[in-house]
């Protein structure tokens, strides 16, 4: 056999340049790759052992090869697990070593499987002498293929504005609902329309639930719930004058802030309210999620940006903002960054993790509305204009990446998943803008599928209904599940040691004599005989006292029932 092949050689990487058999696997091999469209799959190719005549492949993808250590440390969690030092069982150990070489393994996949992303994220450049925010609209209608084109458009509806805009998770439905009753869904990529029509009253909000079947609006006196087809499915009589809506899709919570005050979590998939809390600041200004742990966010007008969790009464975080009252708010994909506008025109980026302000920058204008795209851009409105920022949380900005000017003033904005979207909500209608490089370009389909069929839809609801989180998981720290809580374990032990049990005195028995000595078996029957009725007495006198206290208990009531008049006693005859 020759020397084996060099790693630096262009058509063969794992194989020598001949087997033991006599065969030339170079000639095969490289006349196997110069075939085009040969139907081989490539997954084929293995690697054969030195000296091994029964010729095992070897996989040549083992190891994770071909992965670079900064995709590893993208997809790792937490650090590696010393089995030797976190227990001294052997049994133990291997289960843990085992679990380990599995979550490695999987790690490596995750970090393989991004050379199956096909799409890349799209940007925007401008020639010399140019700004990306001089770039209009028309020029980019103008300049991009048919199909994106057509996903920038208007909608002018100026009798029942303004409008408030919210998108599904999967970015292909659109929901729209008009200040003054207007609701309407639709399929806003093919422009079909699903539902129209009018409650006949006020409107302050509108969500998607869990499903683009069915949708939630806060009308003017309670919340109502809708199907796709604009029949009224429920009422929500619980929730009274809401003006704030936000819905939880792992855990089927409808989050909903009230103009009392309270806010409300109710469990869609059973009716059921699970918990309600009262603000110290009843009025609100704006309402989001965190994504990371499902912690409800509240801004307020005295500054301060309140954290709610279902599971406590009171706040679980309060954090001053700004010195004045806060316009609105906006999480991160990943929940580690948060985005507040007050009013003294100032937008200040906030590090969740250590609640530390790390950017602050100063606008021309009042915001009004906040949103974050899927790939980190801020979407800012200032009366009628739309701003938008790129990498802002990191590092300082001076100018913004693209601005859109409107005719009216904006009331709602919010990008589109999985597309390079921002949808406008304003007094005229609604708009839809093209921002290149904002949405996520590879989606996961058992995530959220924007060509879903029915029948995929129907799986997808029953697998969400399984795999649903219960309310109660929901803290501020979602990795606290996994540890162990050390203070309660001790606080219960000392518990437990504390308990009186009932135990018997200790029995001593005379020795016997010598000389009426008996066999070692027959002693032990002779002392255990009198322990138990030693026992069995002093049961019988615990027994005794119990029955002897409660047959006194019942003697007084009895007194103080004959003690006690009644109020026509007055009228009965008296006697000498």
């Amino acid at each position: 056999m020759e020397s084996p092949a060099k790693k630096g050689s262009k058509n063969l990487r794992y194989f020598v340049d001949k087997s033991s058999d006599g065969l030339d696997v170079k000639e095969f091999f490289n006349k196997t790759t110069d075939v085009t469209n040969s139907g081989l799959k490539k997954n084929v190719v293995k690697e054969w052992k030195d000296g091994d005549h029964r010729r095992q492949p070897v996989d040549p993808f083992a190891n994770n090869r071909f992965v670079s250590k900064d995709k590893i440390k993208k997809y790792e969690r937490k650090k590696k697990m010393n089995s030797y030092s976190a227990t001294k069982y052997q049994k133990f150990r291997k289960r843990l070593t085992n679990e380990e070489k599995k979550r490695q393994n999987s790690i490596g996949f995750a970090a393989r499987s991004e050379l199956l992303l096909p799409e890349m994220s799209g940007y925007l450049e401008a020639e010399d002498n140019e700004q990306t925010y001089q770039i209009t609209q028309q020029e980019i209608v103008e300049s991009v293929d048919i199909t994106s084109a057509t996903k920038h458009f208007d909608l002018n509806l100026d009798q029942l504005g303004p409008y408030y805009v919210n998108y599904f998770r999967n970015g292909r439905k659109l929901l729209i609902g008009g200040q003054r009753g207007h609701v309407a869904a639709m399929d806003w990529v093919t422009k079909e329309l699903m539902c129209e029509f009018n409650v006949q009253e006020s409107v302050h909000d509108i969500h998607w639930l869990h499903m683009p079947t069915m949708f939630a609006v806060a009308q003017r006196d309670w919340v109502y719930i809708y199907d796709s087809k604009g029949t009224q499915i429920h009422c929500l009589k619980k929730m009274y004058r809401v003006y704030k809506l936000d819905f939880l899709h792992y855990h089927f919570l409808l989050v909903s802030a009230s103009d009392n005050g309270h806010i409300s979590w109710l469990d869609v998939s059973m009716g059921k309210m699970v918990s309600t809390a009262k603000m110290k600041v009843p009025r609100l200004t704006a309402m989001k999620q965190n994504p990371y742990n499902a912690i409800i966010a509240t801004a307020h007008p005295n500054g301060t940006v309140d954290m709610w969790s279902p599971n406590q009464k009171e706040r679980v975080v309060s954090m001053l903002c700004h010195g004045s009252a806060v316009r609105d708010i906006a999480f991160d994909c990943e929940g580690q960054y948060m985005v507040s506008a007050g009013i003294d025109r100032s937008l200040k980026v906030w590090d969740i993790r250590n609640y530390k302000c790390l950017q602050s920058y100063s606008l021309r204008s009042m915001p009004s509305h906040l949103d974050v795209s899927q790939r980190n851009l801020v979407g800012v409105s200032v009366g009628n204009v739309v701003e938008i920022y790129n990498d802002c949380f990191r590092q300082p900005v001076d100018t913004p990446y693209m601005r859109h000017r409107l005719n009216h003033a904006v009331s709602d904005l919010e990008f589109c998943n999985f597309e390079d979207i921002l949808g406008i909500g304003h007094k005229n209608g609604f708009t839809s803008v093209i921002i290149p490089g904002s949405g996520e370009p590879n989606f996961d389909a058992l995530e959220a599928n924007p060509y879903m069929t029915p029948s995929q839809r129907k799986e997808m609801e029953v697998k969400a209904l399984l795999e649903k989180i219960p309310s109660e998981l929901i803290s501020l720290e979602p990795n606290i599940l996994g540890s162990v809580d050390r203070q309660s374990l001790v606080k219960q032990m000392e518990d437990k040691k504390s308990v009186n049990y009932v135990k018997p005195k200790d029995i001593e028995l005379q020795s016997i004599s010598k000389k009426k000595r008996t066999k070692s078996a027959k002693k032990a029957k002779v002392k255990k005989g009198l322990k138990n009725a030693i026992i069995r007495e002093e049961i019988k006198q615990n027994v005794s006292q119990k029955v002897h206290k409660k047959k006194d208990k019942q003697n007084k009531q009895k007194n103080t029932k004959a003690t006690q008049k009644h109020v026509l006693d007055r009228f009965k005859p008296k006697s000498n």
